[in-house]
């Protein structure tokens, strides 16, 4: 499973890359290659400055060694050896107009002393973050989550959506960090799913990304925006910064876990704002945004 699902990942970065460097055309992603000195290594790729895409980037990678410290605290084990490799991408538009995105697909092996499977599961989802919202492209995103969901399980896109409005909180803030799309995690092999039916399911939902994003970027990267939506931009962006250093998972993970720290920071945008006690403007476009992320939304109607 581990080299089938590595290979697929390593696949979808360069079909990923291939569109969002077409819907960009001016920039293109640059390749760092880096190893760990645990074990294993991986294939980061950043664009910066494009026509459409300020900075972003599309990273795979795949580690292996003993199991870190906060690992087995996690996992309340003890010693064990592991074996981890994902998808991770995050892109931060220059216009306000196009929602930031961001997405990952994982996969994680533990193994006894003699080198058997004791745990094994996949992780994953995909999420929208706009600054202006429009309807419409929260529509579309979720409706494209849910046809992936839906070729695999009836259940799956109700249960996903609301773990992704559940995980991507800003509890401090009491608001969402945008308008979710979907989130997994622990999916392992049961009376229903075999690992090769949730290896079926995770490249359905990461297949499905280029056509849940690509058409909002096409239809608001030539819309107009003035400096006062820049501003909004960044100030909100502080949002985005602000979950991925205190509530992320992830991010606190790879913190703890002698990570690969430029690897771990990509996802963080280039220019953000932190104006005190700011509040948008009554009846604006700023404040219909804050409002929707009070509460989540049910973005399609059976």
């Amino acid at each position: 499973m581990k080299e089938q699902f590595y290979k697929y990942i390593q696949n979808l970065q360069d079909q990923i890359i291939a569109g969002l460097e077409a819907v960009d055309g001016h920039a293109k992603f640059r390749e760092d290659l880096w190893e760990r000195l645990e074990g294993g290594g991986g294939r980061t790729r950043v664009i910066e400055n494009g026509a459409v895409f300020e900075k972003g980037g599309v990273n795979v990678s795949a580690v292996h060694g003993k199991l870190p410290e906060a690992m087995q605290k996690l996992f309340n084990v003890g010693e064990a050896d592991f074996f981890a490799c994902g998808l991770s991408l995050v892109l931060h538009p220059k216009s306000p107009m196009v929602p930031t995105v961001h997405a990952n697909w994982r996969y994680f092996e533990m193994y006894d002393e003699n080198g058997n499977i004791i745990q094994q599961w996949f992780g994953g989802g995909q999420d929208l973050t706009p600054y202006y919202l429009f309807e419409e492209d929260a529509t579309h995103f979720h409706q494209t989550c849910k046809i992936a969901c839906d070729k695999h399980n009836p259940d799956f896109y109700t249960k996903y959506k609301k773990q992704c409005d559940n995980y991507f909180w800003n509890a401090h803030r009491n608001e969402a960090r945008g308008v979710g799309g979907l989130f997994f995690d622990y999916c392992k092999a049961n009376e229903e799913q075999s690992m090769q039916d949730w290896f079926n399911f995770v490249s359905e939902v990461g297949d499905s990304f280029l056509e849940a994003y690509v058409p909002i970027v096409e239809k608001r990267k030539g819309l107009a925006y003035t400096p006062e939506h820049k501003t909004w931009q960044e100030i909100r962006r502080g949002r985005y910064v602000e979950f991925n250093l205190v509530h992320d998972k992830g991010t606190l993970f790879g913190l703890k876990t002698n990570g690969r720290i430029e690897s771990i920071l990509m996802s963080l945008p280039p220019n953000v704002q932190w104006v005190y006690d700011h509040h948008p403007e009554s009846g604006s476009e700023e404040e219909k945004l804050v409002k929707v992320l009070e509460e989540p939304i049910k973005w399609i109607v059976d």
